[in-house]
């Protein structure tokens, strides 16, 4: 099987993968990714699990008329929903202000550094 990096250097890309991946600027871009999306997902994934569990072992809780038929059951699972979209425009908040131009200038590192007409005024 035939390295994908390899293949991409050789039909001309340019870009020296392995070499992007191993940088500091892309070594810290991963970890800034991880600080925000580590911390949500488990955040998020206890909210659901917690959810879970309350409509499992606590029927009374859940059957708690909160505003004339609506239960506790019903606010609390769209208030799931309501969480899923604010952690999708908080992520897309995050990646636009903190991800989106550090990816892009390792793009133009990557792409400047490695530019195959470069490669003769060197």
């Amino acid at each position: 099987m035939s390295n994908p990096t390899q293949d991409m250097t050789e039909r001309g890309s340019g870009v020296d993968y392995q070499e992007a991946q191993n940088s500091v600027q892309f070594r810290t871009l991963k970890s800034r990714h991880r600080r925000f999306v580590l911390p949500v997902t488990a955040v998020a994934l206890v909210w659901y699990g917690g959810y879970t569990a309350l409509a499992v072992s606590a029927e009374s809780f859940m059957s708690i008329k909160v505003l004339g038929n609506v239960t506790m059951g019903i606010v609390l699972g769209l208030l799931q929903i309501v969480t899923t979209f604010l952690v999708t425009l908080a992520y897309v908040a995050y990646a636009n202000q903190k991800l989106d131009p550090a990816i892009a200038r390792l793009r133009a590192e990557a792409e400047v550094t490695h530019d195959p007409d470069q490669e003769g005024t060197r």
